[in-house]
């Protein structure tokens, strides 16, 4: 079962990625974003980085560890969401 804010993180990486043949329910919230879970390539990571800091002001160092963490699934990714936000 996802959070609120797994959805909404969910609805931005399909409108932003244009994921046409993916819904929501679709995304597990545990499984890898990149590789074999949702496929998704550098290219998206870094679509997905400038919607992130667009929607959420988060800003991630491209090419760091600590962004290949909370890109690892959608699960990670709200969980820097969540602390960024009440930062």
């Amino acid at each position: 079962m996802s959070t609120p804010l797994e959805h909404e993180l969910k609805q931005l990486i399909i409108e932003t990625l244009e994921l046409e043949d993916t819904t929501p329910e679709d995304i597990d919230p545990d499984a890898p974003l990149f590789g074999e879970g949702l496929g998704l390539d550098s290219i998206d990571a870094l679509e997905l980085g400038l919607a992130l800091q667009k929607t959420y002001g988060i800003q991630l160092e491209a090419e760091s560890e600590e962004a290949r963490r909370h890109f690892a699934s959608l699960r990670s990714l709200a969980a820097l969401v969540e602390a960024r936000r009440n930062d």
